[in-house]
């Protein structure tokens, strides 16, 4: 359905924002007036890198132009969607650093957040499902005692432990670590020194400044806090919410700290209100208007991308900067079934869904300006323009943070975590497990009651209460190198297989203390191992 969309653009140039003016994020020429060799570690006089997370609800790893799946030899294939969204910075940001084609999310955003944030897979930390911000949605035959409370106050956090270590801690976006009734529901509760727009809620009420980012009737108590600097302005959350964080570190840079910037887009998550700035982008594209707009929030945190890289060009400060770029979970962009082959396609599925279009997820790692001859560069040096095909997730982040700034992991702080460091070097790390646990105790959502387990090129999954979605069955079985899209379920004809995975599912529940859902009578459930 997308063969027929073809868009011309530079990876070079984008439009300024609110302006036709264009400027150029360029890497290699920019100087700054203000550097930061001020922002050392008084113990060793070291430079502390600086560290920039952007993360994007409900963007999937289809959802940009720049294009993450490979063939058999690693080559990247563009497909239908990559034509269809424009993406110009992620792809001026993928040629200069390394993008991962098998990363993974938790398939819902608040697990993924307290992730990130704790280093811990969700079956651990037991924040399992998304969370409501008043009520506990665990839904119906939920394990009791799982976390709807999400981080709290006296968690270790990513944050925490950055801001003992002098770094000032910026939270711009999206928050969704809390209800409103949890400690931490205010990001400043967890280690935060800065909140703008973080809060208990999962979606914005309107992405329009003229309406004060707010809703009516039911949908007033999900305003965005924080922006009444651009209430019944002409402006789009996501654009307010770039000039704040640019905002925020521009402050940093000229108070010589060292800063971690924690930037969640509201976006793309609906409502799939149209940013009027791409409209025209997408207008003949043949697709109705909520894919159109849904498009448009793509290209706009693209075009945030941009504006945060050029502001540290101008800062001086890119060299020394991390920036990571990556989804919460998978796609949710309006167009097709949940399981289908449709909005993720060529992967089957999409956000809440056991299939890979539900988990996998966009995420490009590079120095705001490569140098190979700067200290933080060398310390973790990243490989430009290379797809690094080693599974990783979101936990993984913590540890490769701590690791970069040279601060340990408490030791009543369980990780779950493995360092990317050898990943962004564009090599293969072999001391690394090739896997991934996603565990899904809840109902409803796209897929219910579900856990699975990545290994290698297997994956299965486990449906505690079978259904038309798993066949009648308990079990999916797929190899991914031969099936990448999970059409072929495999569970009946490889028996041996299937036990053997099962078993390693039970086991890898069981090592991180997975919560699971009950029975009519309120009996936990187990993984049922095949005879």
């Amino acid at each position: 359905m997308f063969d027929r969309i073809m868009f011309a653009h530079t990876i070079w140039t984008v439009g300024l924002i609110r302006s036709s003016v264009l400027f150029c994020w360029m890497a290699a020429t920019s100087t700054g007036p203000i550097t930061q060799a001020q922002a050392q570690d008084a113990s060793d006089g070291k430079m502390r890198p600086n560290i920039v997370f952007m993360l994007i609800d409900d963007m999937g790893v289809m959802d940009t132009s720049v294009p993450f799946l490979t063939d058999r030899e690693g080559r990247p294939v563009k497909h239908p969607l990559n034509r269809y969204y424009r993406t110009p910075c992620m792809e001026r940001m993928a040629e200069q650093g390394i993008r991962f084609n098998q990363f993974c999310a938790m398939s819902v955003c608040s697990p993924t957040r307290v992730s990130i944030l704790t280093g811990q897979n969700a079956a651990r930390h037991r924040t399992t499902n998304w969370i409501q911000w008043k009520n506990n949605n665990g839904g119906p035959r939920a394990p009791k005692d799982w976390n709807w409370l999400g981080l709290g106050a006296t968690d270790i956090s990513l944050p925490r432990i950055l801001q003992s270590h002098g770094y000032r801690t910026i939270h711009v976006g999206k928050g969704h670590l809390a209800p409103r009734s949890g400690s931490g529901s205010n990001p400043l509760q967890l280690g935060f020194d800065i909140n703008v727009g973080g809060e208990s809620i999962g979606q914005p009420a309107s992405y329009y400044g003229a309406k004060d980012f707010s809703g009516e009737g039911n949908r007033a108590d999900t305003s965005v806090p924080g922006l009444e600097a651009y209430h019944g302005q002409d402006i789009f959350l996501t654009e307010a919410l770039t000039l704040e964080a640019n905002r925020h570190v521009a402050e940093s840079v000229a108070a010589s700290k060292p800063f971690f910037l924690y930037f969640a887009h509201y976006a793309v998550h609906a409502p799939f209100q149209s940013d009027a700035r791409f409209a025209e982008h997408y207008r003949e594209s043949g697709q109705p208007a909520p894919a159109q707009a849904f498009a448009t929030l793509v290209e706009g945190v693209d075009r945030s991308l941009g504006m945060v890289m050029q502001k540290l060009e101008s800062l001086g400060v890119a060299e020394n900067t991390l920036v990571i770029f990556l989804g919460d979970n998978g796609t949710d962009a309006p167009l097709g079934g949940p399981h289908e082959v449709a909005c993720a396609a060529p992967l089957r599925g999409k956000k809440g869904s056991h299939y890979e279009g539900g988990m996998r997820v966009p995420f490009i790692a590079s120095w705001g300006r490569p140098n190979a001859n700067e200290p933080a560069q060398k310390k973790l040096p990243i490989r430009a323009g290379v797809i690094q095909s080693q599974i990783a997730s979101v936990a993984d982040l913590f540890p490769t943070i701590l690791e970069l700034v040279g601060a340990r992991i408490p030791e009543e702080h369980v990780v779950d975590g493995q360092s990317l460091s050898v990943l962004f070097s564009g090599k293969r790390d072999t001391n690394r497990r090739e896997s991934f646990l996603m565990h899904y105790p809840h109902a409803p959502h796209r897929s219910d009651y579900w856990s699975s387990l990545r290994e290698g090129p297997w994956k299965v999954v486990y449906h505690y209460f079978p259904t038309e979605v798993s066949g009648g069955s308990h079990y999916q079985l797929f190899h991914l190198d031969n099936d990448p899209y999970e059409q072929k379920d495999l569970s009946r004809s490889q028996p041996e297989e299937l036990k053997r995975l099962t078993a390693k599912l039970a086991e890898e529940l069981a090592r991180h203390h997975a919560l699971f859902p009950t029975d009519e009578k309120g009996k936990d459930l187990a993984v049922l191992v095949p005879e």
